[in-house]
């Protein structure tokens, strides 16, 4: 049974027409090969544009030793964030305040100390060319006399795109410049900042080791970076001896094991520059041109990775638009009452959910692996560089994560195109927000982790972080220059990296995950078939308000149903309560429906009185019997069916089926009854045969078996010839619609059916095809059966009850009741206008308690008591009338169901409606 439902939805094969696999199969193929396509589409253009750049790559991948280009020494110094400012565990004041890190205004510090500090200020006054005097070149591997410094990690490559600064004594507001910088056959423009170097004068090298230890343990030991840029210990320098300890910030890349050029040469030509300049004067200098690896034996190409120019953003409304597809089926399935329709058959919440859930964790998972594995056979560096046990957790993680997000949303709504809507706005103002807010969070030092990590809680947000970082080591693996065999993504070692967001992400979405899947539960269970709480989300926490203590305190049953109470109860009915009262005492296995006091009642809302739907019902019903339920529209009817089957909750009372209770074991009794429900819950896209093969199922018919039934089943509501029953159900008229609900509620053989008008809108024709089939059904089993056609009644029901204003004012056979609230004969005669009256006076001659029931244009129609009139003496009144009046026609007939029905509904409103 457990497998039922997502057989139904991929499995389902016909005998004999188009299988809902195979119409299931061309959509879920069309989802699952999306990805596929925008993989190609990725890769042509990758094609497009690496056959553009393939003339320069020719010339630069020849067979010849690599040497790789010249560029500038540089000085490793730190990110803006993390330079040096006053703080409690670092004592001195004369770093700068800590509101230059919000407008990234800080100074690189380096820290200077020695046995002579005149001698070591004048020394370090020479290491920073003064930029007025500065004649700019035209070439950033020229500017040898400045002291060129960089934020970024070491690397083997060029700086290109680095953040570049020139160290200056002082800085005008943001001054920069471009100098061209020129690799092979290719020029760029980069930009020169200007940063303020701070030279520090420390007393002791202790004091400078304390000072360097804090920075980088107590600061910025997670982001492997130390507050300071340099410090020298010139010890005993003089004129006549030059001797210096340097200590150089050792910033490294994110896989700190990986072998780096360290930019200590900088560090240790500003020191000796500035002595030689003291010694000789500003005439003298040791320029400083240019640095350059060894000689390698790899070419060196230009990569221009389409994947990291489309960006996050593409990838995230990739991924996202699975999220509209799993609200839209889940809201599908709410909208048109089918999960409604399942439970009523036997398949309960649990195994419906993790059905649901697996189906689309399967379409989740064929997507993504999809998009994965067709990405990385076209090249995309997204998932061809990046570590596959990594990809396989973080898209694991996040579709669940996002299945179990669309099951939370699609509690909140009822109507398929309404979630639609706010399923595509969700994915692409999510995808928005992530590229233009929650991007510049991330990338924002200044921005606190906890507060990141809140935002992440939002799982598209969650989802761009997580490919915010695998694009941006893809990028680093595949950056514009780089090595042909030197491509590597994000591996497992680099989530320790604390400027990685990976394993918070991770984190984050498992916790998520988990926690969603608690919420699911509970509004299944809150909003479940049977379950009083299902009117809203937050109807949990209303139990304690306020209104629901007052609510409480009030009689459930107030003056209205007290009147009702005290109404002396008519025969048929009190014995009817009696034989509950001893059935509940004795308890016998021959019934299979027992009613026992029976209440529902609806609260008033906005000041209007409660609504009483049922009061008090008592009802009885053995195998074999059909009861029909007759009574005007609100009268309670469907309510007390609703109550029976599990839909809604009595507010009094309670029913047993099959020696079941209503209120503890509506799931056991969902295995032994059918419901064909008053308006038609189908599949639009499911066959019939293909609807009772799925109940079948739920009935545990299998095989043979469940074949032979469903045969059987649509034979007897005339679905079977004609192909009929091999047409989608949404293109059945609602004559088809109503008989294939009729053949639901019977398959299986139930041995409680419930059906609510099972007629409507039916031809003549089918109609006397639905009664044979109902006949031949109730041979052994109860059947309750609502309808305003009389005929039916009395054709099907082996007892009748007429329900008015939620009250059982009668019940018993049609005969008992045409005898009991009948006893008049209708007598119907036309004649002239003239004679009217003549022939009023001549009917009353026969009992002086005829009753005239309307008198329109010479045809009058009347009640003749039956104890008071014989049949012969109507015959012999009516033989005298034709010899003496022009009678046109006339009529005698006994009381109908509908005459009943009509009188009872008219005592019960004059009984209750207010003098």
């Amino acid at each position: 049974m457990k497998l039922t439902l997502i057989e139904c939805k991929l499995w389902d094969v016909n005998e004999e027409g188009e299988s809902t696999y195979k119409r299931n199969c061309r959509t879920n193929c069309c989802i699952v090969l999306f990805p596929v396509l925008l993989c190609l589409i990725i890769s042509v253009l990758q094609h497009f544009v690496n056959d553009q750049l393939k003339d320069v790559n020719k010339e630069l991948s020849k067979p010849r030793i690599y040497i790789p280009p010249k560029y500038p020494p540089l000085l490793q110094v730190p990110k803006p964030q993390f330079r040096a400012t006053q703080s409690d565990f670092i004592p001195f004041t004369d770093l700068p305040d800590e509101s230059c890190k919000q407008a990234n205004s800080c100074p690189a510090t380096i820290l200077v100390t020695g046995s002579n500090q005149t001698f070591a200020e004048s020394l370090t006054g020479n290491m920073f060319m003064n930029v007025a005097s500065l004649n700019f070149p035209n070439n950033l591997s020229t500017l040898g006399d400045l002291v060129m410094a960089t934020d970024s990690p070491p690397s083997d490559a060029p700086p290109i795109g680095e953040r570049l600064y020139m160290l200056q004594s002082k800085c005008k507001p943001n001054f920069s410049f471009s100098v061209p910088f020129r690799v092979g056959n290719v020029t760029f423009e980069q930009e020169l900042k200007c940063l303020q170097g701070l030279l520090l004068w420390r007393s002791s090298s202790s004091l400078v080791n304390d000072e360097l230890y804090k920075g980088y343990y107590q600061g910025n030991k997670e982001t492997k970076t130390n507050e300071i840029a340099a410090a020298y210990d010139f010890l005993q320098s003089s004129n006549r001896s030059y001797s210096v300890n340097i200590w150089y910030n050792s910033t490294r890349l994110h896989r700190a094991e990986d072998p780096v050029s360290l930019r200590v040469p900088r560090s240790v030509n500003m020191a000796s520059n500035a002595y030689l300049k003291l010694l000789k004067g500003f005439g003298v200098k040791m320029q400083f041109d240019f640095v350059r690896g060894m000689p390698k034996p790899e070419s060196l190409i230009i990569r221009l990775d389409l994947a990291s120019l489309l960006g996050e953003l593409f990838f995230v409304w990739t991924l996202e638009l699975l999220f509209p597809v799993i609200l839209n089926n889940l809201v599908y399935e709410k909208q048109r009452k089918l999960r409604v329709m399942i439970k009523m058959h036997g398949l309960g919440d649990g195994p419906y959910l993790v059905i649901t859930y697996t189906y689309f964790l399967l379409l989740s998972s064929l997507y993504v692996l999809c998009l994965v594995v067709f990405g990385s056979i076209t090249g995309v560096s997204l998932f061809a560089l990046n570590s596959y046990s990594v990809q396989f957790v973080f898209y694991f993680f996040y579709i669940n994560l996002q299945i179990a997000f669309a099951f939370l949303v699609a509690a909140n709504f009822s109507c398929v195109k309404a979630a639609t809507v706010i399923g595509y706005i969700y994915v692409f103002a999510s995808g928005l927000l992530g590229l233009y807010f929650f991007k510049d969070v991330i990338t924002d030092a200044s921005t606190s982790r906890i507060w990141v990590m809140l935002m992440e809680m939002f799982p598209a947000f969650s989802l761009y972080r997580g490919l915010y970082e695998l694009l941006n080591y893809a990028s680093r693996g595949n950056s514009f220059f780089t090595s042909a065999s030197g491509l590597s993504g994000m591996q497992w070692k680099d989530l320790n990296d604390r400027e990685n967001g990976m394993e918070d992400v991770l984190f984050l979405m498992l916790l998520e995950w988990l926690l969603l899947l608690l919420a699911v539960y509970y509004l299944n269970r809150a909003t479940s078939v049977g379950d009083e709480r299902r009117n809203g989300t937050l109807s949990f926490f209303s139990c304690f308000s306020k209104k629901h203590f007052e609510d409480s305190s009030k009689p459930i049953f107030q003056t209205q149903e007290l009147k009702t109470s005290v109404e002396m109860q008519r025969s048929d009915v009190s014995q009817e309560r009696e034989v509950v009262e001893q059935l509940l005492r004795e308890p016998s296995t021959s019934y299979s429906i027992i009613c026992d006091d029976l209440k529902k009642v609806y609260p008033g809302k906005d000041g209007n009185p409660d609504k009483f739907a049922v009061r008090g019902l008592s009802l009885a019903l053995s195998r074999g019997e059909c009861f029909g339920m007759l009574g005007p529209n609100g009268a309670g009817k469907t309510s007390l069916i609703n109550m029976l089957i599990g839909f809604i909750r009595p507010t009094s009372g309670t029913a047993y089926i099959e020696g079941m209770d209503i209120r503890v074991d509506m799931n056991k009794i969902y295995t032994s009854i059918g419901v064909c429900p008053q308006h038609d819950l189908l599949w639009e896209t499911l066959t019939g045969r293909e609807h009772l093969l799925f109940y079948g199922r739920l009935k545990s018919l299998k095989g043979a078996a469940l074949a032979e039934a469903v045969e059987e089943s649509l034979k007897s509501v005339n679905l079977f010839y004609h192909g009929i029953a091999d047409k989608q159900a949404g293109k059945y008229s609602g004559g088809m619609k109503r008989r294939l609900s009729v053949a639901i509620s019977l398959i299986g053989d139930p041995q409680v059916v419930y059906m609510d008008e099972p007629s409507t809108g039916l031809d003549p024709a089918s109609k006397k095809d639905l009664w044979k089939a109902v006949k031949q059904a109730k041979q052994d089993r109860a059947i309750i059966l609502t309808t305003h056609s009389m005929e039916e009644a009395e054709e099907l029901c082996d007892r009748v009850g007429i329900f008015v204003d939620g009250s059982l004012q009668c019940i018993g056979n049609t005969k008992e009741l045409k005898a009991r609230y009948g006893g008049s004969y209708v007598l119907t005669i036309t004649t002239t206008s003239v004679q009217e009256e003549e022939i009023e006076n001549l009917i009353r001659s026969l009992s002086p308690n005829v009753n005239t029931v309307y008198r329109i244009a010479g045809t009058q129609k009347f009640e003749l008591p039956k104890q008071e009139v014989r049949i012969s003496d109507v015959f012999g009144t009516m033989e005298y009338a034709k010899r003496r009046f022009s009678v046109l026609a006339w009529g005698l007939a006994d009381t109908t169901l509908e005459d009943v029905f009509i009188k009872v509904a008219k005592d019960a409103d004059a009984f209750t409606t207010p003098s």
